[in-house]
């Protein structure tokens, strides 16, 4: 098993769906875990579970102020950050750009792609320190597109280009900045998707069909990708967005 033994990690929106399932991966690994996440409830039974080693702040990432005092409470707890994993993100509505309110668009790019330039400018200079790494949880819809999504495709996309651009920016102080694509994965925030479409008793077997090895996983093929990426496994890679999408990113298939 890829070793993360002592690394502190500062993940966001951990406390349920893919982040939830990288914080046991990550704790499984040996990492020390730093959550954020505005679901105080959830967080709250999500360290109760991890144990005493592990620690969190309840807070909204599209606030600079929550950004900076979590991050703040990460390095008084742990004196260092080597990742910061920025997964928390929304996907809704379903709708095509000129049924998008502006509030909805604000809210997806706010959360999507705010927060990734909050908890790099609060948490680079501990990153430097570290020669640390940066993991963007994006989406392949970022690359391939999706329709009745617009608003969440283009904070995908806009995060896969941002990623690539941190890479470079970055690189010269052996800062890594990678992304991981997933397709369609069980989580919660998927389950109120399947809601949303206009036939939602069929979505299952369509979310099977997406993926060329034939069925949609839970959380826990990500959590493995991401293990990986923000391990020194990966030392030599930067601006990657890694697809973990089962074969959906190869295209349509009969």
């Amino acid at each position: 098993m890829t070793s993360l033994t002592d690394k502190i990690i500062f993940l966001t929106g951990g406390a349920s769906g893919i982040g939830e399932a990288c914080a046991d991966a990550y704790v499984r690994a040996g990492a020390k875990l730093f959550v954020m996440d505005r679901n105080e409830t959830a967080l709250q039974t999500l360290l109760n579970r991890l144990g005493n080693d592990h620690d969190g702040f309840a807070g909204d990432v599209q606030r600079a102020t929550d950004v900076q005092r979590a991050i703040d409470h990460a390095l008084q707890r742990f004196g260092r950050l080597d990742v910061i994993h920025n997964n928390a993100g929304i996907a809704s509505p379903s709708k095509p750009l000129d049924q998008t309110t502006e509030e909805e668009w604000d809210a997806l790019f706010s959360v999507n792609l705010k927060s990734v330039y909050l908890t790099t400018r609060f948490g680079l200079d501990a990153l430097k320190a570290t020669r640390g790494c940066i993991l963007n949880t994006s989406s392949m819809v970022g690359e391939i597109g999706q329709e009745n999504h617009a608003a969440y495709v283009a904070t995908k996309g806009g995060m896969n280009a941002l990623t690539k651009a941190m890479a470079l920016d970055y690189a010269p102080f052996g800062i890594r900045v990678n992304a991981i694509c997933p397709a369609g994965v069980w989580t919660p925030m998927l389950r109120v998707w399947a809601t949303q479409q206009p036939d939602p008793a069929s979505i299952e077997t369509y979310l099977n069909h997406i993926h060329a090895l034939g069925y949609c996983p839970e959380g826990d093929v990500i959590a493995d990708a991401a293990v990986f990426l923000v391990s020194d496994a990966a030392r030599f890679i930067t601006g990657c967005l890694l697809p973990v999408g089962g074969g959906a990113e190869l295209g349509y298939r009969r």
